[in-house]
């Protein structure tokens, strides 16, 4: 006969939140992580640009030079502030919401510009880079990034692998199968969410009845931590954390990056049909630049000369950049496959040997 057991608490969790600097640019001292001067004004400079490219990206599409393109305003701290932890051989796998991410690892703008141009030659990453090709597809890149960390692992490569998505990843069943897999085997896998709190116009409160997506974690046997998504010091403190952790054999994290999504999902979305502009306004006083901004002038880093000289090398960097994007010549067709497949099959290959015989 089945007995039924009285209810039991098999374990119990709790979720870290993180904030280092507040909105006003004050720090709490004893957790600043140890960044050196030069650092922290490179961290501003990233911030900087990704705004930037963000903006000229928006205005490129309204011109009719690039296609459809999703803004990252508003969330760059989460975006350079964990990017700027990564090692040049640590695997990242982004989704399509991290031009930060690119910029601080290096990638190269004109690349980027030519892949929102809809030319996909601007995903072939360099040689010297591991950034996987964005993921339009919401969440379906998480068992790839779980699965390059187990390889990671069979290969003794001391390396660690991130995962980056939104919150609306969490809904998808990619998202639990990829963060059971990764609890199980304690696979060197760092998962980023950046917590926007919007899933296009799904709000956040209609995703999950979890007070936090950190939370998460915990099911499947590892941690969860909540930072604050706009604080470039938090996001960079946990992420490092984590990845030492990660490449020490000390397993997976998910870091929840608290954060929001002040412009519309992608250029192809009206966000005041289905949020109130008041919502946005309290968002825009959290600003991640301003606070870092504010930080720096407290501590005598910041002036005016050095922001106009900022602003002006960040203009001259972008107009390259979209000059070298535009003189690309047109893909050749045949590189619709040959960027694809490192061996052709054998039917690409009949197609391709038939168009060679034909242009002859």
């Amino acid at each position: 006969m089945l007995e039924i057991m009285p209810e039991t608490i098999i374990n119990s969790f709790t979720v870290t939140r993180l904030d280092i600097l507040d909105s006003d640019g004050n720090a709490d001292e004893a957790l600043l992580p140890d960044l050196s001067r030069e650092d922290t004004l490179r961290l501003y400079e990233l911030l900087v640009l990704s705004r930037a490219f963000d903006g000229r990206a928006l205005n490129l599409q309204r011109e009719g030079r690039i296609g459809t393109y999703p803004s990252i305003l508003g969330q760059e701290a989460a975006q350079v502030g964990s990017a700027f932890a990564l090692e040049k051989s640590d695997w990242v796998f982004p989704s399509f919401r991290e031009t930060g991410v690119h910029v601080t690892g290096g990638y190269p703008l004109d690349l980027l510009f030519r892949y929102w141009a809809g030319d996909e030659r601007g995903l072939l990453c360099p040689d010297g880079l591991t950034i996987l090709p964005v993921s339009v597809s919401v969440g379906t890149h998480i068992p790839h990034a779980v699965g390059a960390a187990m390889a990671a692992r069979y290969r003794g490569d001391p390396v660690a692998v991130v995962a980056y998505f939104g919150d609306g990843a969490t809904s998808k069943g990619d998202f639990h199968e990829g963060f059971n897999m990764a609890g199980v085997f304690r696979l060197p896998v760092v998962f980023i969410c950046q917590n926007n709190q919007w899933a296009i116009s799904v709000p956040r409160s209609r995703q999950t009845a979890a007070v936090t997506l950190a939370q998460k974690a915990f099911a499947y046997g590892f941690e969860g931590i909540q930072v604050d998504g706009n604080d470039v010091f938090a996001v960079y403190s946990a992420t490092r954390k984590a990845l030492e952790q990660a490449r020490s054999g000390g397993g997976p994290t998910f870091i929840e990056c608290f954060t929001y999504r002040i412009s519309h999902h992608t250029t192809a979305d009206d966000a005041d049909r289905y949020r109130n502009s008041e919502e946005v306004a309290e968002w825009k006083k959290k600003d991640p630049i301003e606070r870092l901004r504010l930080f720096l002038e407290k501590r005598g880093y910041w002036s005016k000369e050095y922001q106009q000289e900022l602003e002006k090398r960040t203009r001259e960097t972008l107009d390259q950049a979209v000059r070298e994007a535009e003189r690309a010549a047109p893909p050749e067709r045949s590189e619709i496959f040959l960027s694809v497949f490192e061996n052709c099959p054998p039917r690409q290959t009949r197609e391709l040997e038939v168009k060679a015989d034909a242009d002859a």
